[in-house]
């Protein structure tokens, strides 16, 4: 009996995961967050300190 209720909790949590996936909330804005040139997480607004200081 325990052991139903571990793998139904498991298939669950599987298919709850797949769906967060498919509609993870604010997905678009986080790859805007990235510098398309080096990869890096941008902090504010500003560009990216690859791009300053001409390096």
């Amino acid at each position: 009996m325990l052991a139903k209720i571990i793998v139904f909790f498991l298939i669950g949590m599987m298919a709850l995961a797949m769906i967060g996936k498919l509609r993870f909330p604010g997905q678009a804005r986080l790859a805007e967050a990235k510098c398309k040139r080096c990869g890096r997480f941008r902090i504010g607004k500003g560009p990216c300190s690859c791009l300053k200081d001409g390096r």
